[in-house]
């Protein structure tokens, strides 16, 4: 029995890491690739408060994210493509989105004391939640240039 889309979408998002984000600033647009863990369709990411695409997200909330993996035969390709809102977190969200990165980087997480390199690099890091307002499923398996939206 086939699973449902949304059921896909989530596994597809638990089993990845790597999330392009796509943002801009005054016309300017940039990417870059940021490490996610999920919830849902949510993503929480963290990055430096003073990269680009952080300084974009302070000005222009909308984003654009891929998920993918490095596909060498077209038949196979699948991924997501995703618009919607970041915002930064704080409080109680902060918490949990850290809690769930842990548990999917251990190395950050719970399993054993953190290199300090990296503790020194949490303290310099802001938390951040992209919700999706659209989202598709790429599934070149079922056909070429096949595309699913998730209904959210």
């Amino acid at each position: 029995m086939k699973k449902q889309l949304g059921t896909r979408v989530q596994e597809y998002l638990q089993n990845h890491r790597v999330a392009t984000l796509g943002s801009s600033c005054g016309g300017d647009p940039w990417a870059a690739a940021v490490f996610y863990v999920n919830d849902g369709y949510t993503l929480y990411f963290l990055s430096s408060p003073t990269s680009r695409h952080s300084l974009n997200l302070s000005q222009n909330p909308r984003v654009a994210v891929t998920v993918q993996e490095d596909y060498s035969d077209w038949p196979e390709i699948k991924g997501i493509q995703l618009e919607g809102m970041v915002c930064e977190l704080s409080g109680a969200e902060e918490e949990k989105a850290r809690s769930l990165y842990g548990q999917k980087y251990p190395i950050i997480g719970k399993l054993g004391k953190p290199p300090a390199a990296i503790v020194k690099a949490l303290a310099k890091v802001r938390w951040y939640k992209i919700v999706p307002q659209r989202l598709y499923f790429i599934d070149n398996s079922v056909s070429l240039g096949y595309r699913e939206e998730v209904q959210i």
